[in-house]
């Protein structure tokens, strides 16, 4: 296996198997044929494998010579991907694969997020799996689905199948930096009746754009809009001028993702365009200066149509409402480890089709908290006339006080950098979670090399830190 886009870059064959993958389409819940490829690859390569009915994929690997018989050790990461992408990127990510390429310094996607998050783990996986100069015990490589979308392969994978008891976890975007700990979470979908009719008038969009996005665990305390919450105020405040009817909104594609644009089109009665303007720029200027959005955009434009199959008004006040009163952004702050956010939602979706749609993802250390927060959004959903549906819950992965893996790999990494790692928890969710809920026994950490702006299309992967990461797992596993 030889790069070609990414050639000279090192370490050479973790990044051609990360080329590789970069050409198959695995967005989440599109996986069928990426977990086919590790199949025939591990075939390819007489490794032994289980490939389950979701799709998650089971490696083994014999301990090299003199470590047969040593303990083995688990690795884990995912296979699916977060798929965004510019406006005018001509790819269809459900069936092209990604234009990947680098600048000497980062790897990239043109137009489209990378999936360095988290195809790097199956990459470094690969390459361990196909070298056998590598000094290791036993290797137990668990590859899962759609960990982006509610983590499914982590549910559904079979954990009888590993004997291991200490797992390394590949999932984490801040190299020397240890998670030992992490949020769990659920998501609500809200659904509010969305009924139509004829409705004559003039139309009018409003849009909000140009917001920052990013990672709705990693980023969510940085100060970033949502655009789905910015439109319910822009549309609120709207409201209080001319009667609204609702023909259109969409906002988000991801629950994971803090939401970057939204749209709405709508049929307004005694409509003056320049007064909503001049709320749209009150409301941009509030965004830019109470948020870090310097490029934030609210506008509306004229469209050119005379009505529309639109929602009622009083139907579309309910709409405009909910989205204003459902709480977002940060809830609560951890009192143990200053500066984590303990509790957290993320409006990340706004559809409109026979129903209008409000997906909205929930992050907590505190189960309690987690639930008030499902029960509030019930409550909410309820007084608006909605209906409610809970999905995607996932258990908090908790700090384990005494961990035998996290001491050999803190020793390791200070052995090889004369300076100790940062040991965290975090906000987002990693599949350790769900992996002690069902084997308490299980000691594990996370780790990876540095990413930046995940889950957008300004993902970067920086090369440096892959080799230095790579170095630093095989020192680990030499040492274990």
């Amino acid at each position: 296996m030889e790069a070609v886009k990414l050639a000279g870059l090192k370490p050479a064959k973790v990044f051609a198997y990360f080329e590789k993958l970069c050409s198959i389409p695995h967005g989440s819940g599109n996986i069928r044929a990426i977990s086919d490829y590790l199949v025939s690859f591990a075939r390819e390569h007489h490794i032994r494998c289980v490939q389950d009915k979701a799709g998650d994929v089971i490696f083994y690997k014999p301990g090299s010579a003199g470590y047969e018989n040593h303990p083995p050790v688990i690795l884990q990461g995912h296979m699916d991907m977060v798929c965004e992408k510019e406006p005018d990127c001509p790819l269809d990510m459900a069936v092209d694969g990604l234009d990947v390429t680098h600048d000497g310094e980062f790897v990239f996607a043109r137009g489209t997020t990378l999936g360095g998050d988290d195809g790097i783990a199956v990459a470094y996986a690969m390459a361990l799996l196909t070298d056998d100069t590598i000094a290791h015990p036993p290797l137990e490589v668990l590859i899962t689905v759609d960990e982006e979308t509610g983590m499914t392969g982590a549910k559904e994978a079979d954990l009888s199948l590993l004997q291991g008891t200490r797992l390394i976890n590949l999932d984490s975007e801040d190299e020397g930096v240890f998670t030992v700990a992490c949020a769990g979470g659920a998501t609500v979908v809200i659904s509010l009746p969305a009924p139509r009719r004829a409705v004559y008038g003039p139309c009018i969009r409003l849009t909000v754009e140009g917001l920052r996005s990013g990672h709705s665990g990693v980023e969510i305390g940085q100060k970033r809009a949502n655009a789905n919450k910015v439109m319910g105020e822009f549309l609120g405040r709207v409201q209080k001028l001319m009667p609204l009817c609702l023909t259109a909104i969409s906002g988000g594609t991801k629950t994971n993702v803090i939401t970057g644009s939204c749209e709405a089109t709508l049929v307004a009665m005694g409509i003056r365009l320049e007064r909503i303007n001049d709320v749209a720029r009150e409301l941009q200027e509030e965004v830019r200066r109470e948020y870090d959005e310097p490029n934030a955009i609210v506008r509306a434009d004229d469209v050119d149509a005379l009505g529309g199959n639109a929602m009622s008004t009083q139907d579309t006040a309910k709409v405009i409402a909910l989205m204003c009163a459902a709480p977002n952004g940060v809830q609560a702050m951890s009192q143990e480890m200053p500066g984590l956010v303990q509790t957290s939602l993320n409006m990340g979706v706004v559809r409109m089709g026979e129903t209008v749609d409000i997906a909205i993802s929930i992050r907590s250390s505190v189960n309690e908290e987690k639930l008030a927060l499902v029960r509030r959004l019930e409550d909410l959903t309820a007084f608006h006339g909605g209906t409610c549906t809970l999905a995607g819950q996932y258990p908090a992965w908790e700090y384990l006080p005494d961990s035998p893996l996290r001491a050999t790999m803190v020793k390791t990494y200070t052995d090889l950098y004369g300076k100790a790692p940062e040991v965290v928890a975090i906000h987002a969710g990693l599949e350790c979670g769900l992996f002690k809920d069902r084997r308490p026994e299980l000691d594990c950490v996370s780790i990876g090399p540095q990413m930046h702006d995940i889950h957008t299309s300004r993902e970067r992967l920086d090369i440096a830190s892959v080799q230095r990461t790579w170095e630093f797992l095989l020192a680990v596993l030499k040492a274990l």
